[in-house]
């Protein structure tokens, strides 16, 4: 099949090349309106317990969280008239603004909850319409612009809220992705220079990643339509793209330059190296994609955008390398060698060094294989304490309008910063019965009180009367609402819910909700999902690799110790940004205690992946020597000489493009790219160039065995990468 593709392509050659061009500017232009489309949320889980409460509040309540919180801090008290006049004045404005469905102030609800601690401030809270065709993004900016323009005199105002918060993130991540790609690309321009030895060679992965990019872009452009797609994806796709691109062109310009040094054709040289590279290229994407596929299993759309943004990315990556890559090769034939910088490029001796280095691991393999592990593991000790929590406003920079403002918020309005826990129970419930819950639930430690309609509960004693308390019922629910002293996205709140849920509710209808619940909801989620991921990844793998040698025992070595290294960057992660260490080095961020769940799962999911594309790499070129020769060890040594200094090459600059993520501001890209760089060097350098050789020289023979009857299944169904 590869080989025919390979006639195809060589035979169309000036067709395939034009159309892809033709193909690259209808993507980038259509693709880059993606930007505004994205969503910096999406770490929730929809189906649980908290989602039906936003969404009950929302239709029988009709007052879902504010998106926007504007605070007014003055000199004078809120009631003051001149005070009061400016606040009726911007409440007036910004309920008049598109989009916006209603407007809370202090002037308008009265209420303790809207003031600061000194009566010197008070709130609006601003209520956008989810159906309106404006977007969020706009109505913030139109509230800040009424504020920027209306004299407030020494009246300092401070933003807070999701909107604000995301519109942060957004700005931020976008600013971030510019300055990344600032920082790599001319690095990898200088390495690419390096590595392929001449100007002409080096364009090649350009082609490849700049397709994989817009192309991916594309995707996520016509999936906004259909779902809600996160704004951290892009740092993904770009990453992967140049990763991927790079890592695709080098293998497959290094068996066509194999090919041609060795005297065939142009046009049979295209043809061998579809073949042979091209197969492999197309047996690693698949592998790649069906692991990042893994995160299609996760019901936050945060994870899921990255399995989009992922499997699209190496979905263009193939189809790049297998067709147009191999397209421009066929046109350049023996030109692809020109304005050469490095003359050893060429050599046909070139990575003697690399055989050299495996016979030398391979004749004391049991104490390089027992040093390799002892360091991987001593990496992974600090993952053993990892603390896991939720991305909030903390992970923008220390000096963020957003970040100073919350701050401000929580400073000033201790009101706010209650994180209030909405109770749902269903309206057929006796009032006895309802107000004996709120008691009970009132009593829950960190628990500062709660709402009910027969009054306000502290420790369990009411201490507010029924008046004004007719909101907090509907033709479906009763209210009750919970105030904590516990930072809503922490591990500390997940206790708090898990406390509250375990008093003895009068219904099994009732539902607790709330920014706590959310994020205690979308952990649970994650843990749920997560044995579903795993298995599926394991699976995939394992039978892919199977497949592709024919082996029982290659297929659980490459798992194995794609864990440890992964563990070991996980353990990185833990020491750098649980514990705070090496700042000096990633750069200021603001040290919560704990590491996003969402991003561990992004980034073990990610590099898990890309570790198995460097794995089908090395095993193509053994299996290839071992199929030739029938002898494990100078199959292990010929191998990892024609492939090692790809592997090596591939990586440094695959971890280059993730290591521009490490200077970015926002935390989360910045463990993205701490802990995929680590991944990818450690799997390049511990794993394939010491793990690799030593233990398939301690296995033998046995690493190519397999029972009967699954020979018999590979020798009728089975992959080569030759």
């Amino acid at each position: 099949m590869f080989e025919r593709l390979g006639v195809a392509v060589y035979r169309w050659r000036r067709l395939v090349f034009i159309s892809s061009l033709i193909g690259i500017v209808f993507f980038a232009v259509l693709g880059f309106r993606v930007l505004p489309k994205l969503d910096s949320g999406g770490f929730n889980d929809p189906g649980s317990d908290s989602a039906a409460v936003t969404e009950i509040l929302r239709t029988q309540f009709d007052s879902p969280d504010a998106d926007l919180v504007v605070a007014l801090k003055g000199e004078v008290p809120a009631d003051d008239p001149s005070f009061a006049a400016m606040g009726k004045s911007l409440t007036t404005k910004f309920a008049a603004i598109v989009g916006v469905k209603r407007v809370t102030s202090y002037w308008l609800t009265p209420s303790p909850s809207l003031t600061s601690s000194d009566g010197n401030g008070a709130v609006l809270l601003v209520t956008y319409n989810p159906a309106s065709a404006v977007s969020n993004s706009d109505i913030t900016d139109e509230v800040k612009q009424i504020v920027e323009t209306t004299d407030l005199g020494a009246t300092q105002v401070y933003l807070g809220g999701s909107s604000v918060v995301s519109q942060a993130i957004t700005g931020q991540i976008s600013a971030d992705l510019a300055r990344s790609e600032a920082i790599a690309i001319p690095l990898t321009i200088i390495l690419l220079l390096i590595v392929f030895g001449s100007l002409v060679a080096a364009g090649m992965p350009l082609i490849v990643g700049l397709a994989s990019i817009v192309g991916s872009f594309f995707v996520l452009y016509l999936l906004t339509y259909a779902t809600d797609v996160s704004v951290f994806a892009l740092n993904l796709v770009t990453g992967l793209g140049l990763g991927l691109g790079i890592d695709y062109s080098l293998l497959v310009v290094s068996r066509f330059r194999e090919e041609l040094a060795s005297g065939k054709e142009v046009s049979t040289a295209v043809v061998r190296t579809v073949a042979s590279a091209g197969r492999t290229v197309v047996f690693s994407g698949l592998t790649v994609a069906l692991t990042l596929a893994a995160m299609l299993f996760f019901p936050q759309f945060f994870l899921r955008s990255f399995a989009y943004g992922g499997i699209s990315v190496v979905v263009f990556a193939m189809i790049g390398a297998v067709i147009v890559l191999p397209a421009v090769l066929g046109i350049l034939g023996p030109r692809i060698n020109s304005l050469r910088i490095r003359r050893s490029v060429l050599q046909p001796d070139r990575g003697a060094r690399w055989a050299n280095l495996a016979t030398a691991i391979m004749r004391r393999p049991w104490p390089v294989a027992i040093g390799s592990i002892a360091v991987l593991m001593l990496l992974a000790w600090p993952a053993l304490e990892a603390k896991f929590g939720q991305i909030d406003e903390r992970a923008l920079p220390r000096g963020n309008y957003s970040v100073l403002d919350s701050a401000a918020l929580t400073e000033y309005f201790p009101g706010l910063g209650r994180a209030p826990i909405d109770v749902m129970v269903p309206a057929g419930t006796g009032a006895e019965e309802i107000a004996a819950y709120a008691s009970e639930l009132s009593k829950v430690a960190t628990i500062k009180g709660v709402d009910a309609p027969a009054g306000t509960y502290v420790g369990g004693t009411r201490v507010g009367d029924p008046t004004g308390r007719t909101s907090l019922t509907s033709d479906g629910y009763v209210r009750l609402i919970a105030t904590s002293t516990e930072r809503p996205r922490s591990p500390e709140a997940e206790v708090v819910i898990a406390q509250l849920r375990a008093v003895p509710a009068p219904s099994s209808q009732v539902l607790v909700g709330g920014f706590a619940a959310q994020y205690t909801d979308s952990q649970q989620g994650i843990v749920r999902v997560l044995p579903w991921a795993l298995g599926w990844v394991l699976i995939t793998v394992l039978l892919l690799l199977f497949l592709f040698t024919g082996s029982i025992l290659l297929p659980i070595k490459a798992v194995i110790l794609n864990i440890l290294s992964l563990s070991a960057a996980i353990g990185v992660i833990v020491w750098i940004f649980q514990d705070g260490h090496l700042t000096w080095l990633v750069g200021d961020f603001v040290n919560t205690g704990t590491i996003d769940t969402s991003t561990i799962v992004l980034t073990a999911i990610v590099a898990f992946g890309l570790s198995m594309d460097y794995e089908v790499f090395l095993l193509s070129r053994i299996k290839e020597e071992y199929d030739r020769s029938g002898e494990n060890t100078a199959s292990v040594a010929l191998g990892l000489q024609r492939s090692a200094g790809i592997i090596t090459a591939a990586a440094l600059l695959l971890a280059v493009n993730f290591a521009a993520f490490i200077p970015a501001s926002v935390t989360n890209i910045k463990i993205l790219g701490v802990g995929v760089t680590v991944a990818i060097l450690l799997d390049a350098t511990i794993v394939r160039l010491l793990l690799v050789p030593a233990f398939m020289r301690i296995a033998g023979r046995a690493n190519w065995w397999a029972p009967t009857p699954l020979r018999r299944l590979h020798e009728r169904f089975g992959l080569s990468g030759h």
